[in-house]
């Protein structure tokens, strides 16, 4: 195991969870709903993009994956949304023998509504929609069964042996190669919210990696610590964004602090080219260096988001 460093900031609570539990990290697959006219009953599926932020401690910026800013579909809708809009991509079974009178979601208008089966036709379904008074006939592919998501559990249950479908995923087949330098996190107390730098020794089943530290040593302080790593804690080291200038107040950095760097926001300039940085975390500010700190970034779908992209 690695020596933990003696600040605060190794006992960071676990990452901002839903009242059920169910942490949305930067890069989590999301479902998320509107309380707008003409949307209720229904979730669109997204990626979140933005942790909350301390003034707004409920609310996520997410980027949609099918709705986009203007007809020409180009640029991703984002959005700020509220923590209660949002749920976990809900399952779907692979094969399911829809029957008249269940409660379903459609895939309609690039969203999911919820309906209710009110007929069967040669494998095709009607569908009413309570809310817009509408019937639209479906073919089962286009239908799930309606779950709802309480307290960290989908109602109703899936079975036991039920297969369903999983969420598409960016393909990381080919990207950490033996040697390649990455970043890795940790669910583990004490160093939850930071990323470490590392090398790629070599893969050691499916998407599990042995990586070698390049500043955590050994109990013994012999050499740097290696440690078998699962690829969702894993990402490629972050481009360098050069700053010429200075950083502004409430700029949101990564700081080089005990041997990691760590999110945070920067609540004061200083003179001398330092500045305060606040982690929300532990409620701790510190003074860095301008060379200390970077532009936070998150590895999100394949591709690195910035604050000042979003």
């Amino acid at each position: 195991m690695p020596r933990k460093p003696k600040s605060k900031l190794t006992k960071s609570p676990k990452p901002r969870t839903d009242n059920s539990g169910t942490p949305f990290n930067p890069g989590s697959q999301v479902e998320i709903s509107s309380n707008d006219v003409g949307f209720r009953g229904s979730w669109f599926m997204g990626t979140v993009i933005r942790r909350p932020m301390a003034r707004n401690p409920t609310k996520y910026l997410v980027e949609y994956s099918r709705l986009f800013e203007t007809e020409a579909g180009k640029k991703p809708l984002k959005e700020v949304v509220d923590l209660d809009l949002l749920r976990p991509l809900a399952p779907r079974e692979k094969e399911r023998q829809f029957k008249l009178g269940e409660e379903v979601d459609a895939f309609y208008n690039d969203g999911w509504w919820e309906g209710v089966i009110t007929e069967v036709d040669d494998g095709k379904f009607a569908v009413y929609f309570r809310n817009s008074k509408e019937q639209i006939k479906f073919a089962a592919e286009d239908l799930r069964l309606h779950r709802e998501w309480i307290k960290g559990e989908w109602k109703p249950p899936l079975e036991d042996d039920t297969e369903t479908e999983e969420p598409d995923k960016f393909n990381t087949e080919g990207l950490f190669c033996k040697g390649t330098l990455v970043e890795v996190s940790s669910d583990e107390d004490g160093f939850q919210g930071a990323w470490f730098a590392a090398t790629i020794v070599e893969p050691t089943g499916k998407d599990k990696y042995l990586v070698e530290y390049q500043s955590l040593r050994t109990e013994d302080d012999k050499e740097f610590l290696k440690e078998e790593i699962d690829i969702k804690h894993i990402r490629p080291s972050p481009p360098e964004t050069l700053m010429v200038d200075r950083f502004n107040k409430l700029d949101e950095v990564d700081a080089l602090y005990n041997d990691g760097w760590w999110v945070g926001v920067i609540s004061k300039v200083c003179s001398n080219s330092k500045y305060v940085v606040y982690f929300k975390t532990t409620k701790e500010e510190l003074t860095f260096e301008h060379s200390d700190l970077r532009l936070h970034q998150d590895w999100i779908n394949g591709k690195w988001v910035t604050a000042s992209q979003v």
